[in-house]
């Protein structure tokens, strides 16, 4: 797994104009494959006007799933561009969409390819980039006693608290980058005067 990836913010749109042709570019993240394809279906229902709707996406946090078209476009001049602007910047888990309204001035293939790879870059400026750092799963198990103490200290440390439950014992799941398990496990010891329990669980994705 890589240790981190980059995706985008927040869902939004950007627009740009190039000799009277508007590019509208629609940028969502996408955690599969189907989301990514839906969220294609839902910009293409909202501009069935349009002139073309060029797609890219990358899935998988080492972009295993990598797709483009250039809708109607000359070949490579769009869906490719666009997807190697996500490349570039490290995208990873996000579609991009770009719509064009043709302005009655032909571009060309170098105008094209920069028209559409720069309505992506453009974008993702505007709505702004997340980092998910790879982290352990982990379940703290404590007596409700030091429960509450051991809650505040992890949010004071800065971790991630995903989860608690209460049951015969609280547990409290948190994600811990994989280097800390070993100092994690002697400071709860310390914490809790050896009473807590630390159970490693799968690896998984967070902010940073």
């Amino acid at each position: 797994m890589q240790d981190e990836y980059r995706t985008v913010a927040r869902a939004g749109v950007h627009e740009t104009e190039v000799n009277r042709s508007r590019f509208l570019c629609s940028l969502a993240p996408a955690a599969t494959e189907q989301e990514a394809r839906e969220f294609l279906a839902s910009v293409r229902k909202e501009h069935a006007d349009a002139t073309h709707n060029c797609w890219a996406y990358v899935i998988g946090a080492d972009a295993a799933v990598q797709k483009a078209s250039d809708d109607g476009e000359p070949g490579g001049t769009a869906g490719v561009p666009m997807l190697q602007m996500l490349l570039r910047r490290d995208m990873r888990y996000v579609v991009a969409v770009v719509t064009r309204y043709y302005g009655g001035v032909k571009l060309g293939a170098g105008g094209l390819i920069r028209a559409y790879g720069g309505a992506v870059g453009e974008a993702i400026d505007s709505l702004g980039v997340l980092t998910r750092r790879r982290f352990r799963l982990a379940t703290v198990t404590v007596d409700h006693q030091r429960a509450g103490k051991v809650h505040n200290d992890l949010l004071a440390t800065g971790r991630q608290v995903r989860d608690v439950r209460y049951g015969e014992a609280v547990a409290i799941e948190i994600g811990l980058p994989e280097a800390e398990v070993a100092a994690f496990r002697a400071w709860l010891a310390d914490a809790t005067a050896g009473t807590a329990g630390l159970t490693l669980g799968d690896e998984a994705y967070g902010d940073a």
